[in-house]
């Protein structure tokens, strides 16, 4: 059986709480105690999940990254296809929200994306096959127990994706400096997909030839472009607040 690596307390909360039976075994830093590891501690008593005491060198082995004293060792996620995004779709009582990210191949960038889609209120993250970041342990513990809470799609083609969400009606909006209206001049209300493009080069023109309108981000400064984590959550949470406004 392949597994991989969550870790971080709120990873491996939010997993324990949400995703029991993909953990395959716990370990966590001998030695340790504190209030957020007792939380933790808590929670897997109330779930059922055992776990074991080791060493911090043990756990630094485990893992490349700040682990916070414990490591879960989960079973390989499948990863979720077109059809996934169908059913998901078809169970929302709400309009849709949705997020496309394009070529991001960094996982701290696709968990950041993840922890500002998960606070938006946003259903699924889609993303390409190819040219996307791997949704592994590192972006789940930036992500801060999002992954659990946020379906990652991966389609084999974005455009023809994109096209098959605009005949289930859903409007989608691209990110571009080019845009004529910025994001407080375009309407995120309804059913909607937002479309960012990895820093630098932004969407790809075939990307962007499928988005139904471009909006962009009012930049005052001298600098010409954000990280692709700092402006998707900017994107969201307008959209977010265009949505909730009564």
């Amino acid at each position: 059986m392949t597994q991989d690596t969550v870790f971080g307390l709120h990873a491996v909360e939010a997993l324990a709480l949400k995703e029991p039976d993909s953990i395959i075994e716990i370990v966590i830093q001998q030695g340790r105690e504190d209030n957020r590891l007792n939380k933790l501690l808590n929670i897997l008593q109330q779930q059922h999940i055992a776990y074991s005491l080791v060493s911090r060198k043990e756990l630094d082995n485990l893992v490349n990254g700040r682990h916070q004293g414990v490591v879960a060792l989960v079973k390989a996620e499948a990863e979720k296809n077109e059809g996934h995004l169908e059913d998901i779709l078809h169970a929302l009582q709400d309009p849709p929200f949705l997020l496309i990210l394009d070529s991001v191949t960094d996982p701290h960038n696709l968990g950041a994306c993840l922890r500002s889609a998960d606070a938006a209120g946003v259903h699924a993250l889609i993303v390409p096959k190819d040219k996307s970041a791997p949704l592994n342990s590192v972006a789940k513990k930036v992500a801060c127990g999002a992954a659990e809470h946020v379906p990652v799609i991966r389609v084999t083609n974005l455009a023809r994706t994109m096209k098959w969400l605009q005949n289930y009606g859903i409007w989608i909006t691209g990110a571009a400096g080019e845009a004529e209206k910025n994001i407080y001049q375009t309407d995120f209300k309804g059913a909607i997909a937002i479309a960012m493009g990895a820093e630098g080069d932004g969407l790809r023109r075939l990307t962007r030839e499928h988005c139904d309108q471009l909006t962009k981000i009012p930049m005052l400064g001298s600098v010409s472009s954000l990280n692709v984590s700092v402006a998707t959550g900017i994107c969201l949470f307008e959209a977010l607040r265009q949505r909730t406004v009564t």
